[in-house]
């Protein structure tokens, strides 16, 4: 990027980078602890682009976390397809209602939350698509003041694992069967974002919530059972 004179630069974080928050929301000033190997790389890649930029302040960064991104483009001609068995909640809830997996199981029902599951802070794909256009409108509209800043990407709402069930159950029509599980390891409480960050620099703030997100979601679902390959073998 150096040699052909592009020093601007978005880079796409996460919100792993907070671990276990003490308190939320999480602020972009929170101390960062990753609890796993995905969060690390995270953290170490920030710290890359810090190092940059200390070394050669023409080089201008801004530094995304994301919190949980859900949904699909509302076309529902694109949309997300995991390989293997989906690692995020709302993909394996997609696959168990279009009849790819037998059920959902929840890990953990004796969180100190209303439902006793975890909650996150769930973002529209096209909110957060469209945080990036407001991150590079800054980088080129406001380079002067950029050197490697941070913003949150979230809607600031924290939403349960059974609420999240619960509103595509809505969207669909479909009954996800569940399995109830220990806590795994390494999973967190409560995480959702502090916005005000973004909401004033980046003059960004997420419009979608978590209806919206099921709906979408459903409509690429329903569109493409078996993802992109149309075939029941796409685990290659």
């Amino acid at each position: 990027m150096a040699a052909n004179g592009c020093k601007k630069l978005v880079f796409s974080s996460s919100a792993t980078v907070y671990g276990w928050p003490k308190e939320v929301p999480c602020t972009e000033e929170f101390p960062l602890c990753a609890t796993n190997p995905y969060g690390r790389t995270k953290l170490v890649i920030e710290d890359i682009c810090r190092d940059v930029h200390r070394s050669d302040p023409d080089w201008k960064i801004i530094l995304l976390r994301y919190f949980n991104p859900v949904g699909a483009h509302p076309s529902g001609y694109i949309g997300e397809d995991p390989c293997g068995v989906p690692n995020n909640l709302m993909p394996y809830v997609q696959q168990v209602a279009v009849g790819r997996l037998p059920h959902l199981t929840v890990y953990g029902t004796d969180y100190s939350t209303k439902d006793g599951t975890g909650v996150r802070d769930y973002i529209h794909v096209v909110d957060l698509a469209d945080g990036h256009i407001a991150a590079l409108r800054k980088l080129y509209e406001d380079s002067d003041k950029i050197g490697c800043e941070v913003y949150n990407l979230g809607t600031g709402k924290g939403t349960s694992v059974l609420e999240m069930v619960a509103a595509f159950e809505k969207a669909s029509g479909k009954k996800i069967p569940l399995v109830f599980a220990g806590r795994r390891p390494g999973d967190a409480e409560i995480v959702y974002a502090a916005t005000a960050k973004a909401e004033k620099e980046l003059k960004w703030k997420a419009k979608y919530g978590i209806e919206e997100m099921c709906r979408d979601l459903w409509n690429w679902a329903s569109k493409n059972p078996y993802g992109y390959a149309g075939s029941r073998d796409n685990s290659k």
